[in-house]
Order: structure tokens, then sequence, then C-alpha cells
């Protein structure tokens, strides 16, 4: 069996592979798209960290690939879909640089306080600028993290050893999980406003993408700083450049860029701006970490068909995985729209298996359900191996029901979400073996193809409700590819699916919401 590693790999990783009997391994590093794609075919095995981009064109040439393994947490560069679609595991390692980034994230946080890059810039230049360079404590100030997975409340633990104050924002995590680990749960604009400094520990979402922008930077205390380390595109970067010209935000380090290599970015022109390529994962015990771990999953799932650390594929046997294969594509899909439809930290999750299942062991399909409802909160750091860990980090119980009985369909699967002032449920069959739907949402029954970009509608059952909507996005030119209305049990309101060929923009959305006889509009991506 052939391993090609494509990116710059901890050396210990390749004597891994090249050690292990029945597996030859190729480090060819900097490949152009169409190099890759013309050698690709020859091997089994697939190693890449951040730069190699894994397109569906590469995964069709792939003939004879098993796997694709990243030597890190991101995931941005591998279509997953693709992958499952051929049946090429992919996986990553999500635990090995976590303490690395964490770390980077205080080391800019000290650094930009002190002012040490300009200090050392000047000196070296010849200069001596004592009094221009003074700094100031962070003993006693208040420190806002948002994000609270497993980096985000490393760096609110160090934070706390400094003797800061830390105030926390996380929307998918209770507040008593936050208390409970001894720190402040806050709302996103009491931390805007508290935080003398701010650090940013989420992924890149639909909802998370620029949204530290002008608005935000409008809702902080005067002179605060701004740290991210997490993803670029989270900060929008033309309005931090403004927010620091006007004096409200006194100094930003970013780690990370909306475009990489950023350029020649405007913010570099600014004396409090502080910055680093990329460097959060960057040390020699994680590169070590990662380069260890993602070998021995290759290897292990090469030889043995053991699977770890998969985002796309259960650590299960290939006869189960081709009998669940649907199941779990439903079960991922249902936990996915239902994290998009809760939105609010959940204590418990409620999985329900009604009907005939054939004898099938359906705790991988729990294990999916998981994994999309945490996916939109912790990205690549969720996968089939982690996802009950996760779940119970983050104060979720998880409860299981198995009924033999199902009234209407062969079999289904509802899935219930609570937290402490509401519980949202959603529910889902198979059609014939394998195509999935959605086929009730709380009260409301309907038949949803749980895929692209879409839209629910809660409205009341009127006449003129349906085509004020379709006129409206007619009007804004968006075209309607399918649409599903469902009514609720014993009601007066209709629940209505649509699917666009584009992303509804937020201010049509907002359009939306403004109709007379529209009550709720909530965007989905599936």
């Amino acid at each position: 069996m052939k391993v090609l590693v494509s990116d710059n790999l901890g050396e210990i990783g390749v004597q891994m592979f090249q050690q292990e009997e029945g597996i030859t391994v190729d480090v060819k590093t900097g490949l152009a798209p169409e190099e890759l794609k013309a050698i690709i075919g020859d091997y089994n095995a697939l190693v890449i960290r951040s730069a190699t981009k894994v397109t569906e064109d590469i995964l069709e040439a792939g003939k004879n690939l098993k796997v694709v393994g990243r030597a890190g947490i991101g995931l941005d560069n591998v279509d997953v879909p693709a992958a499952t679609k051929r049946g090429i595991v992919v996986m990553n390692t999500p635990g090995g640089n976590v303490i690395t980034t964490a770390e980077h994230a205080v080391a800019m946080m000290l650094s930009l306080t002190r002012n040490i890059p300009r200090g050392t810039a000047t000196l070296k230049a010849g200069q001596w600028e004592k009094k221009k360079l003074q700094g100031r404590e962070i003993y006693n100030k208040v420190c806002g993290v948002i994000g609270f997975g497993r980096i985000g409340s490393i760096v609110a633990d160090r934070a706390r050893g400094l003797k800061m104050r830390v105030i926390v924002f996380d929307p998918f995590v209770t507040p008593e999980r936050i208390e409970k680990a001894g720190f402040e749960p806050a709302t996103l604009d009491a931390l805007l406003a508290n935080a003398d400094y701010i650090t940013i520990h989420v992924p890149k979402l639909k909802d998370t993408t620029g949204f530290i922008n002008a608005e935000a930077f409008a809702k902080m205390k005067d002179g605060a700083m701004l740290i991210n380390c997490a993803r670029g595109g989270i900060v929008n970067e033309a309005d931090l450049y403004d927010a620091m010209v006007s004096g409200k935000v006194a100094g930003a380090a970013l780690d990370v860029f909306e475009t990489e290599p950023p350029g020649d970015s405007p913010l570099f022109k600014l004396d409090n701006f502080i910055a680093t390529p990329h460097l959060g994962a960057s040390t020699k015990e994680a590169q070590t970490n990662v380069a260890v771990a993602v070998a021995r999953q290759v290897i292990d799932c090469l030889k043995s068909g053991t699977i770890v650390n998969a985002v796309n594929v259960p650590s299960v046997t290939g006869e189960l995985l081709a009998r669940l294969g649907p199941f779990l594509s439903l079960g991922d899909r249902l936990g996915y729209l239902l994290a998009q439809l809760h939105q609010e930290p959940i204590q418990e999750v409620i999985i329900s298996y009604q009907g005939d299942f054939k004898g099938l062991d359906l705790a991988p399909v729990s294990t999916g359900v998981l994994k999309g409802l945490l996916t939109p909160a912790v990205q690549e750091m969720v996968n089939f191996v982690n996802a009950h860990v996760i779940a119970q980090e983050r104060g979720i119980k998880v409860t299981e029901a198995t009924s033999a009985e199902s009234e209407d369909y062969l079999s289904l699967i509802t899935v219930t979400a609570v937290s402490a002032e509401k519980s949202t449920t959603v529910a889902g069959t198979l059609f014939g073996k394998k195509e999935t739907r959605v086929v009730k949402i709380n009260n409301f029954r309907l038949e949803m193809i749980p895929s692209g970009h879409a839209v629910i509608i809660h409205n009341q059952d009127k006449p003129g409700a349906i085509g004020s909507i379709g006129t409206t996005l007619g009007r804004h030119r968006i075209n309607i590819n399918r649409m599903q209305v469902g009514q609720e049990e014993a009601g007066d309101n209709n629940i209505i699916f649509l699917r666009t060929d584009t992303v509804i923009p937020p201010e049509v959305i907002e359009e939306l919401r403004q109709l007379p006889l529209v009550k709720t509009v909530a965007p989905v991506e599936m």
C-alpha cells in the first residue's frame, strides 16, 4: 500500500510510515493541483496539512484512495462531502494542538499589552523609545473569551492564572457549565461592553463570518484590545482598521486573516497592530503530536480497517457501515438541522427510534446525531469518536429510547433538544432504501429533503401568505427550486420549507420577517 505525504509533516510521522511493513511512502510537497491530480491515482492514502487542496477533481482522480489524513484540525481544504460520496475516509487530529493554540493567544495578548514587537523593532533600528512604549498590566483586567470549546476553555484557565477576571460567551454552552468551570457567563453584548481584552475561539461558520464588525466594535469599551487566533474572516479587517484608527480599539493581534497570505494589509501600517503568519499550531510539540497521530491513524486504517477521528465515517466494520449508512446520514442531518433551529444552550438531547431497524446496533446513529448537533458549534473538533465526549464536556445529557411501534413510518428517528426555556423536536425517516427525509418539526408535518440552501418559515394559514413570500424572493431574483408546506397539528399555522439556488441575504430574510402573515423565518444550511 502506498502513502503520499503532500505537505510538510513532522519527520517522526514519515519515519513511522517508512518503518511499517507493507507500506511505502513518498514525500512530495509543493505539488501544483494538476501535478497532484496526475499521480494521486497511484496512492491508497494522502496525508496533508493545510497547503494541499483536496478538491473533488483530486478525489475523482484518486481511484485507489481509501483515506485522507489531516495532520491538524481544520478541514477547510478538503471537500468532505465529495470524499464521503466516494467512500474515502477523512480523518483529522483534533487534540494535537489545542494547548499550543491557546498558549499562542495568551502570548499575543501579553506581547500586545507590553509593546514587545515594536520595542524589539525600534531597538534593532537604533532607537530608544522607552517613553513611547509604555504598556499596561493585565492583572485584574477583564478577559472576555468568545467560545468555550477546548481551546477557549484553556485560554480562560490561563487568563485566570494571570489573575484576570474572565467572562465567557458561548451560545452553545449552558451558563451553569461555565460557572461550574469557575468563570462568569455573559451575553455577547455584555462581554463586548465590559472586556478589556477580547479573545476569539469559535469556528468559522455562516453566523460567525465577519461577526466582529463595526457594530461589534461600537459596543466595545473604549481602549479594548482584540486577539484572534481562531479562523481568518471572523474579524472584519476593514472595520477593525477603522476602529483602531479612531482609537476605539487600543490594539489588536491577529494570527489568522481573511486571505492568507494577507498581502499589503492596511493594518500593517498601524503601530498598535501585531500579527503572526498563522502560527497558532506551530510548535515542535504540536507538530510531533499531530504527525504521530495522523501516521498511526492512517496505518491502522490501511492495514486493519480501524477508523479513528474520522469526520465522515464512524468506527464500525465495513459490513455494518453499508447497512447503517443511510441511517447515519439521516441522524447527522437531523442533528445539524436541530442545532440551527434550537440555538440555545442544550441541557439534554433525547433520541427516539421507532419502528423496524432490522436488528441494527443504533449506537453509531446516535453518535451521528450528536456529531451533526455539535458541528455548528465546534466544526472540525467533533467527529464520530469524540462526539459523546464533547457533549459530556458541554453538560449535555443524552437519552436514548427504542420502540418497535411506529404509527406512520416503517422506521422513524426523532430528536429533541431540551433547554431551560424550551424544547425543539425534529423527526426523519428513509424513503425507499436511502432517501433521507425530515417529516416533522415540532408540531408540523412536512416532507423535507435535508440538503442545500434553505429557509424554514412559520406563517398563518391564510390566503396570500405563500404568494407574498414568493413575490418577495422573486423581486430579489432568488429562485425557489423546491417548496414543501406542512400544517400544524390541530392549529391554524403552516410551516414552509423553501430550498433556493443561492443563499438568501440577511436583508431579504429581514424583509420576509416583516410580511404581515409571516411569524418566523429561520435560514438553514444543510
